[in-house]
């Protein structure tokens, strides 16, 4: 793409000199419209508070995503819109960029903050502010928002009698807290004195249903408080927004795979990880890619659109006595029954809404009580696929009303377990099968059965999920500490791969654990190659059945406290995968006992020590 001056424009020079130039065609080059659209109105956003003399500040280690670090405005104006999210697994993050692109398109000064950016200083002079933000667990937030929710639930926390606000909470319906930490925040700023802009919105698995909406909401309801002499051009204001992260973002070319256009990659090898004896099926799958679609870091994710097994669809058929070749409508899209239960609907996880319209039609008192029981409803979601609800609680459904009642089907994220230094146009997966029992047969997951009976040559459709907080250090001489068990041992295996390619000086330790080593042993052969190789200098291990007594991850640190305390001392970065709902707040409580037991801090210092450790990047974990 060129950039030729306008035929009207007098024969002068840019006002760039070379180098800029070619900066400016590289960042232009092979742009599409909306995004050189958006370029102007940030440029221009730019432009402002210089030519008014207003100070502006680089935002710490700031970045645009794809571009070189921007100036943004180190205070927000007065009219500005602030967006700050709270994500996990990205779904919030999506939400909150949505809202600012729609915010822009209509006119209004905004700026997206991911929480652990966001300035709590600032919370006080806000004027207009939204929060998307996810609940995780049993009513957690999301680990770059939790010092953000301790400010503002903490004393703290500002009046704030002028400001309007809104919030999206995003969750699981099958949890007892869905939404938790966005009712908190929402009740709070309302608490402080702000006045609410739109009702909360409450978004389950499928977001968009209640975020577009909600959106749309929030957004008429700000731009009645634009005064009407505020009107700017609309380049200059319609598209102006700071974009703030913490830390340089590996945004991906115009050409990436995205959730919404991910690609098709092949299967290059399917290879059980556990033993004969083993009662887990833990697989090893590795994809063939084209870098220039799929490109990735160490530590973030593969987003996999799974299709639902063909014989729990005609199951499911089956058990609703509907015939697959019916025609229904959904939107603007047709398609027979078969094709929306196996490519477009959740089989296996229920949700509240859908057991609440089952009750109703199959007049179970069993399921009126479960729903008054907020524990035994819950165990339900939990616990129970659709296939057994319709078949223990038989109930009329028409087609067209089932596919309305079924969640949208969602991707599933899983850890790469790879580094691209090492394995070039590969990109490798560690997934445990899901298999459990059901009424009258096995149940499987939804992606992690379709992963593991993948066959060699077939194809899946995968993107990549950033993941800004789950870097290797910068400076490669740092040590890094690794505490993956189970499946949570797949980031690990990349971040040992990128730092043996890279030639990292940094020690490097993990801590693995399973139930049994003879069966359980993840990459076994390759913890040994690269202990000998001086590649791994420290690996604890931790089987929890091979004894008389449970031994879990948490106990090794425990009694490796004594070095874990000396390495975190000499700046090693600490890092965390797995499940969320025990073993990541296990393993939180040790560090702490450790961070008093051999750092002599009271509770309240340790517990600083470690958000401190959070803000600097060197305590960072994946959990799900």
């Amino acid at each position: 793409m060129s950039l030729p001056l306008s035929p009207s424009a007098p024969a002068s020079p840019l006002p760039l000199d070379a180098d800029r130039r070619a900066l400016l065609q590289r960042l232009t080059d092979g742009a599409d419209a909306p995004t050189l659209w958006w370029l102007s109105g940030y440029l221009a956003g730019l432009a402002g508070p210089l030519a008014r003399g207003a100070d502006v500040a680089l935002a710490g280690d700031t970045a645009l995503p794809g571009l070189p670090a921007a100036l943004v405005p180190a205070v927000a104006e007065v009219d500005t819109l602030t967006i700050v999210y709270g994500s996990q697994t990205g779904n919030a993050k999506r939400a909150a960029e949505a809202l600012l692109a729609e915010a822009g398109t209509r006119g209004l000064k905004a700026r997206l903050l991911r929480a652990d950016a966001y300035p709590l200083a600032e919370l006080k002079r806000e004027t207009q502010l939204v929060v998307v933000i996810s609940t995780q667990g049993d009513g957690d937030p999301p680990d770059d928002a939790r010092g953000f929710v301790d400010h503002l639930v903490g004393r703290r926390a500002p009046k704030l009698d002028g400001l309007s606000f809104a919030v999206l909470g995003l969750g699981d319906s099958s949890y007892a807290k869905f939404c938790e930490i966005g009712r908190v925040i929402d009740a709070r700023l309302a608490a402080l004195g702000g006045t609410r802009a739109a009702a909360f919105g409450e978004a389950d698995v499928d977001v968009d249903t209640v975020a577009v909406p909600w959106r749309a909401d929030v957004l008429r309801a700000l731009e009645a408080l634009r005064p009407a002499s505020k009107s700017e051009a609309p380049v200059a204001l319609g598209l102006r927004a700071a974009l703030v992260e913490n830390g340089p973002s590996a945004t991906p070319s115009s050409a990436a795979a995205t959730r919404d256009a991910p690609v098709a990659a092949e299967l290059l090898a399917n290879t059980r990880l556990t033993g004969r004896g083993s009662d887990r099926d833990t697989r090893h799958l590795e994809f063939a890619i084209d870098p220039t679609t799929l490109d990735y870091t160490p530590g973030e994710a593969a987003g996999v659109w799974p299709l639902q097994a063909p014989a729990l669809v005609e199951a499911i058929l089956d058990a609703a006595g509907l015939d697959g070749d019916t025609a229904v409508t959904q939107g603007a899209d047709t398609l027979p029954l078969r094709r929306w239960l196996g490519e477009r609907r959740e089989l296996t996880r229920l949700h509240r809404p859908l057991l609440k319209a089952h009750a109703e039609r199959s007049d179970s008192a069993k399921l009126a009580a479960a729903l008054a029981d907020a524990s035994a409803a819950t165990a339900l979601l939990q616990t129970t696929p659709l296939l057994d609800l319709l078949a223990e609680h038989p109930a009329a459904w028409s087609a067209t009303d089932l596919v309305a009642a079924l969640r949208p089907l969602a991707p599933r994220l899983y850890s790469i377990a790879s580094s691209r230094e090492a394995v070039r146009d590969e990109l490798h997966l560690t997934v445990g099968h899901e298999v459990f029992e059901g009424r009258d047969g096995l149940r499987y997951g939804a992606a992690s059965h379709y992963l593991a009976t993948l066959k060699e040559g077939d194809t899946a459709r995968l993107f990549i999920e950033r993941n800004e907080r789950f870097r290797l250090p910068s400076d490669a001489s740092r040590d890094v500490i690794m505490i993956g068990p189970g499946t949570g041992v797949a980031p690990f295996r990349g971040f040992v791969q990128q730092r043996a390619a890279t030639g990292a000086s940094g020690r490097n330790w993990l801590v693995f654990g399973n139930p049994h080593f003879r069966s359980d042993f993840l990459y076994q052969v390759e913890w040994q190659k690269a202990l000998k190789a001086g590649q791994l200098h420290r690996l604890d291990l931790a089987f929890s059945r091979d004894g008389a007594s449970k031994t879990y991850v948490q106990n090794r640190l425990a009694e490796r406290g004594s070095e874990l305390w000396a390495w975190l001392q000499e700046g090693a970065h600490l890092y965390v995968c797995g499940d969320a709902t025990r073993m990541a707040k296990d393993v939180h409580a040790t560090l702490m006992s450790i961070a008093q037991q051999h750092g002599g801090l009271d509770r309240d210092a340790a517990a600083d020590y470690f958000t401190g450790l959070e803000r600097t990047a060197r305590y960072a974990r994946d959990v799900y």
